[in-house]
């Protein structure tokens, strides 16, 4: 049976700073999430997507990641662009190549 049980923000916070504070406890990070997740009533897995969410978003101390997915976004784009205009120059080149060729035939 499955439960939904939301947790607030002050709860999520105190789990994972517990995770990080007892993690040289444990032999795993595993372990030292099973231990908190029991202790405050959540699923390790549950406690787990939270950290890693945590880091994805920057929360380690590293650098922005919403910034660093906001710029990999703009330069895909630029990066797609690109690539159409370098297959219109290339259909272009071709054609007035072939053009030319037809041209000096005649």
């Amino acid at each position: 049976m499955r439960r939904n049980v939301r947790y607030s923000e002050e709860v999520r916070e105190r789990a994972m700073r517990l995770v990080r504070q007892v993690r040289s406890e444990y032999r795993s990070e595993w372990a030292a999430i099973v231990s908190v997740a029991g202790k405050i009533g959540c699923r390790p897995e549950t406690l787990r997507r939270w950290i890693r969410r945590w880091e994805l978003e920057g929360g380690d101390g590293s650098a922005p990641a919403a910034e660093a997915r906001q710029r990999i976004r703009q330069l895909e784009r630029e990066n797609f662009e690109l690539r159409r205009a370098n297959e219109i120059m290339r259909k272009a080149a071709a054609f007035f190549a072939q053009a030319e060729l037809d041209r000096q035939r005649k």
